[in-house]
């Protein structure tokens, strides 16, 4: 069994702070922008459900090429 006090904190912890980040950053980005194929909140769903997939996946075939102004 893993207890809290085992685990190293000081290397886990900017991984959760990039992952959160990252994910911030992909729900900013389709707030601000239109978005292919799918609806906003299904992309947003598909970013939070699978970190760092799922925004992975939204930046390169999701993310409209033409930003509104």
């Amino acid at each position: 069994m893993t207890t809290t006090s085992s685990i190293p904190w000081a290397a886990v912890a900017p991984l959760i702070v990039l992952t959160l980040g990252f994910l911030v950053f992909c729900w900013v980005d389709i707030a601000r922008h239109s978005v292919r194929y799918l609806p906003k909140w299904l992309w947003a769903i598909i970013c939070a459900a699978s970190i760092p997939l799922g925004g992975i996946i939204y930046l390169i075939i999701g993310r409209d090429e033409v930003h509104e102004s």
